[in-house]
């Protein structure tokens, strides 16, 4: 009997740093399931991202511009409307250093997959529902045991060579594919950069499946 062909990927380029790569893990899953497709999440440091490829974030970019921040909160308000992201609230400490959650996100996945399952929805929640200072390593900590999750193990394993590797190897990777910011998802060799492009993933992981409209 033949086997059924793989499913098809989208690559999502993914920190924890990002308020729109939250919102946009809330709705990737669904979208990934009605296309046929599945996600494939990449840690990567947005900061290092940035190093590499001269970007900066909005705040900084475009902090000048009138009326340029204050479009881009409309359009994530109409975002979480759109979607009932209710939970959503901007990090009063943004921006947060990422390294030691991201390279905890990685060692997380190494123990298993669902130990990574449970540590990115727990991190993601902290960072983007409950305001938490998710670059002190002792409220990190507590996020995790709080969701029953062995901090003490994982934060061990941060410092963990092969997770630092890892980590700065998917930087790489996602910058010589072309990525310059978070969130950007790939499908097959298709690029798309941003929460708004997602209906445009979502058509791209159908074609690619083979999923009609």
């Amino acid at each position: 009997m033949a086997q059924p062909a793989p499913r098809p990927a989208i690559d999502f380029v993914f920190d924890f740093g990002s308020p729109n790569g939250y919102l946009a893990w809330k709705v990737l899953p669904a979208l990934a399931a009605r296309a046929g497709a599945e996600v494939n999440l990449i840690p990567c440091l947005l900061g290092g991202i940035f190093k590499a490829t001269g970007n900066r974030s909005p705040m900084e970019a475009f902090g000048e511009v009138k009326g340029k921040l204050a479009y881009e909160q409309l359009e994530t308000r109409r975002f979480v409307e759109r979607h009932g992201l209710t939970a959503f609230r901007f990090n009063p400490h943004f921006p947060v250093n990422t390294l030691l959650i991201m390279r905890g996100l990685v060692a997380a996945r190494r123990i298993g997959a669902d130990v990574g399952e449970r540590y990115l929805e727990a991190v993601l929640a902290a960072m983007w529902e409950a305001g938490e200072k998710m670059d002190d390593p002792e409220v990190v900590a507590r996020v995790l045991s709080a969701a029953g999750l062995d901090a003490a193990a994982i934060l061990a394993a941060t410092q963990d060579l092969q997770v630092k590797a890892e980590l700065v190897a998917n930087t790489e990777a996602a910058v010589a594919r072309g990525a310059f910011g978070v969130p950007t998802f790939f499908v097959g060799e298709e690029m798309f950069f941003g929460k708004e492009r997602l209906p445009q993933v979502e058509d791209e992981a159908r074609r690619a499946a083979g999923v009609s409209a």
